[in-house]
């Protein structure tokens, strides 16, 4: 519908008729200029935007799996055309390399861009050994040639792309994570006690009529369906229903039906996992950030002659062509490696030395041998290495440097609205949240606020965590992090629980980090939570200690100064089944009336978060 009310010409890329009328009709396009291919490519990016954000948005049982290969199909082809086109907008200035020529070298230098691309492109005309080196100022990207290189027709081609069209599609397009499966005595536990008959509170609760009910969400665990009340009152059907909601909810889990043994999976996955080369990028740990530089050495097509008031320039049936470097024919001899020295993007964050890495097309791999001497300036955000041959290169960031958070802390601000602050070693990242949409208010690093470029935009929660991530700022465990990160583990029922009752009292209440929560076991989460009407701060007499296992919730006696931990109930509280109950006992009337008004929106978009952040296992 969105795409309809747009009218902009573009096609459907759900359509594959019309996808495929698109590719075929730039296909045949030969206009070659390289501004209007970078105005093509910015509505190609669109289009493969589109298509991942629906691979990661659509609920599994409503997309086919004919649906998700032919999207997967389409976004390789239009990245495949994409980069097509940007050799072909190559070649042809390259052909007319004399238009750009430098009035102190007498070489061929060009830099283009926009906020997708940027451009570099150098080519040797002159041959002479003393201008084999080369800064692309408007750029700040560089390259020194070896001597062989400096006297032959070779062109230099750095085509940075500020998207990744190069690793593999499965990274491009990452879901939420399953939760992993911490024991599957839990599991028995928690299924038995979900069938027994439910105590007298839960059938009240069901009764209520104006409180709004948990929220159920699909297997992807994004996408909710609200119910507000159930109509039936017998055992086998309250029980039927039980079992029902344990169904989803383990989809949200990633739990099979029939969980194994744990140690029998971990014997099982030590004899499948295979010892990689320690040369091979392991992309559960590091991703590429800040794009991809592919790094090209060319040959230098026949250049235009001019001929009294012809133009003759010959013509070559074989396109763009890589130089050989080093020579093909002597293998066994030593070549002097290529200089590259690269400015590292403004609009991402390095949060430590970033690990180069280059891709090898044969294994579909990044890898980190052939790279040598590698000096990074902090200060002047250049980086600048040696590599053998040319190569395609990227940055890598290792993903779980913001993990385990230090802190955390969710507050509501007004009607439909909250406020989620996320601080880590290197940052704090501070989210906006209202009605159905979210916003990054600020990261502050080294109390200075960075990233304004993506700041003060309202958008969804999945866009906000794809901004983030392709900013070096990653706040959101994967479905492996748990291996490569110390976390404080917890039974993952009752994590999701939690962060569903959180979600639904948000617009009351404030919750936050506890220490007491690692001391607390993985059955069970403790967090702070007090009652916020106002915009104002929050002392830290003003916070209860809460605890919850996923059908229990308690509210306790000691509080975030005491000596040791204890799991003694609180003066004249009980214990409650939910923790919207256990909050209404202490809650004031005009608390719940809020709760209560809350939009479903809203307290969907709050669950989205608390579960892509997983702040009570990752904290």
């Amino acid at each position: 519908w969105e795409h309809y009310l747009s009218c902009d010409g573009s096609p459907d890329p759900t359509v594959l008729k019309e996808i495929n009328t698109f590719m075929s009709l730039w296909r045949e396009d030969q206009n070659e200029d390289i501004q209007l291919v970078m105005e093509k490519g910015e509505q190609v990016l669109n289009l493969i935007e589109k298509l991942q954000f629906l691979l990661l948005d659509t609920p599994p049982d409503e997309i086919t799996e004919k649906e998700t290969v032919q999207y997967q199909q389409s976004i390789l082809e239009l990245q495949n055309l994409l980069h097509e086109k940007y050799n072909g907008a190559t070649e042809h200035l390259l052909k007319t390399a004399h238009m750009y020529e430098d009035s102190d070298t007498g070489n061929m230098q060009a830099v283009i861009k926009d906020k997708n691309v940027t451009f570099c492109i150098w080519a040797n005309l002159k041959k002479k050994v003393r201008f084999k080196n080369h800064v692309f100022c408007d750029a700040q990207h560089g390259f020194d040639l070896p001597k062989s290189l400096a006297v032959s027709s070779v062109a230099v081609r750095i085509l940075h792309t500020h998207y990744d069209h190069v690793s593999p599609l499965w990274l491009q397009c990452q879901s939420v994570p399953r939760l992993e499966v911490l024991d599957s005595k839990e599991l028995t536990w928690h299924s038995k006690g979900n069938v027994e008959e439910p105590e007298e509170e839960e059938k009240k609760a069901r009764e209520e009529p104006n409180m709004p009910a948990e929220e159920e969400t699909s297997s992807d665990g994004r996408k909710a369906a609200i119910s507000l009340k159930e109509t039936s009152n017998s055992i086998a059907e309250i029980n039927e229903k039980a079992e029902e909601k344990m169904e989803k909810e383990s989809e949200i889990l990633g739990i099979p039906a029939q969980v194994e043994d744990p140690l029998m999976q971990e014997e099982t996955n030590e004899k499948e996992e295979v010892i990689a080369n320690e040369n091979i990028v392991d992309l559960q740990r590091f991703v590429p950030v800040g794009g991809v530089y592919h790094i090209d050495a060319l040959q230098l097509p026949p250049q235009v002659k001019q001929i009294k008031d012809w133009s003759m320039v010959e013509l070559l049936d074989v396109g763009l062509a890589a130089y050989p470097y080093p020579p093909e024919e002597a293998e066994d001899a030593t070549h002097p490696p290529v200089q590259i020295t690269l400015r590292l993007s403004d609009v991402v964050l390095y949060f430590e030395d970033p690990v180069i890495a280059r891709w090898d097309p044969t294994g579909q791999q990044w890898r980190t041998d052939g790279i040598s001497n590698v000096t990074y300036k902090t200060q002047e955000k250049t980086i600048a290495f040696e590599m053998g041959a040319f190569y395609t290169i990227a940055l890598l960031q290792d993903v779980h440097l913001n993990m385990p958070y230090q802190a955390w802390e969710l507050r509501p601000i007004s009607t439909d609205e909250a406020q989620l602050l996320v601080r880590t070693v290197f940052a704090a990242i501070q989210i906006q949240i209202k009605g159905n949409h979210c916003m990054l208010s600020s990261v502050v690093v080294e109390e200075k606020d960075v990233l304004s470029h993506v700041t003060g935009k309202w958008i969804s929660p999945l866009d906000l965590q794809t901004v983030l991530k392709k900013a070096g700022v990653n706040i959101f465990p994967g479905e492996h992090s748990h291996k490569h990160v110390s976390v404080n583990k917890k039974a993952p029922i009752a994590e999701v629980r939690a962060y569903r009752q959180m979600a639904l009292v948000a617009s009351a209440f404030a919750f936050a980090w506890s220490k007491w929560n690692l001391e607390a076991g993985p059955e069970q989460v403790v967090f702070k939570v007090r009652e916020h009407l106002k915009a104002d701060s929050v002392k830290d007499e003003d916070w209860c200690l809460y605890m919850f296992n996923g059908q229990k919730a308690q509210k306790l006696m000691i509080t975030e100064t005491s000596e040791a931990f204890s799991e003694e109930l609180e003066e004249d509280s009980e214990f409650h089944s939910t923790l919207y109950h256990m909050l209404k006992d202490f809650a004031s009337k005009e608390a719940m009336d809020k709760v209560e008004s809350a939009s479903f929106l809203f307290i969907d978009v709050v669950y989205q978060l608390l579960l892509a952040t997983r702040v009570l296992t990752y904290s």
